[in-house]
């Protein structure tokens, strides 16, 4: 598990990162969310905490630079500092050792920072039963949108608080509009990047697979009749 923390610090780091983010930094445990691109499509997503002294975001290893460089260009006159805190981070299935804090997504155990190590998991058969998107699989940056990805199930996204960048595409899509595509569970013969066809016309593609069951993303109005080249797939 490569992951790099961010650490967001300064006197005006509160204020920056409430309207970047889609939800609010937790003062206490921690909390999920992403940054988005103005057209409310993804750019990053990342467990959140804080300590008296700054923000921290727990973000994939290979996405932390580019999460980095777009923090900065937003940063302008606001009295922030943003650099790589150095920590590292565990986590587990099993018992919750002591200076663990549960992880923010269902199903998906604790994370215990500033050290390594952390139970032997199949994380893939993990996100595939408990249907969590990960960054470079389901989640695309500048093309995936979060709803779509289930981030308001996962607690990734919060419409009661202020704007941030995006804030008005997720909220339209919220409130006005009827989902026709996002993120499924389904079973069958499954290849990593499969393409779904239902009566012939494409319906999806695979990502992420754990056994006979994977992570897909699928078109609802032609969720019958899926298949792969493989074989015939059903919802799981």
């Amino acid at each position: 598990m490569n992951r790099t923390i961010l650490r967001v610090s300064g006197d005006d780091r509160a204020k920056f990162l409430q309207g970047l983010l889609t939800r609010d930094v937790p003062v206490t445990g921690l909390g999920y969310a992403a940054l988005l691109s103005p057209q409310g499509k993804y750019l990053a997503d990342f467990v959140t905490f804080a300590d008296p002294e700054a923000l921290y975001l727990d973000v994939a290893s290979d996405m932390a630079p580019g999460l980095a460089q777009r923090l900065s260009m937003y940063r302008l006159r606001s009295k922030v500092t943003i650099e790589d805190s150095g920590l590292t981070v565990a986590r587990g299935l099993d018992d919750m050792p002591t200076g663990a804090l549960p992880d923010p997504r269902p199903g998906m155990g604790w994370r215990h920072y500033g050290v390594r190590g952390g139970d032997e998991v199949d994380w893939n058969a993990v996100r595939v039963e408990n249907m969590v998107p990960q960054a470079g699989a389901e989640l695309i940056p500048n093309e995936s949108y979060i709803l779509e990805m289930g981030f308001e199930r996962l607690g990734g996204v919060d419409f009661k608080k202020g704007c941030y960048v995006g804030q008005e595409i997720v909220a339209r899509m919220k409130h006005k509009t009827e989902l026709r595509k996002g993120l499924a569970r389904v079973q069958g013969a499954v290849l990593p990047g499969a393409a779904i066809l239902s009566d012939g016309r494409p319906a999806g593609t695979v990502h992420t697979v754990s056994g006979n069951r994977a992570l897909a993303y699928l078109r609802f109005d032609r969720a019958e009749g899926m298949a792969t080249e493989a074989g015939p797939l059903t919802l799981a």
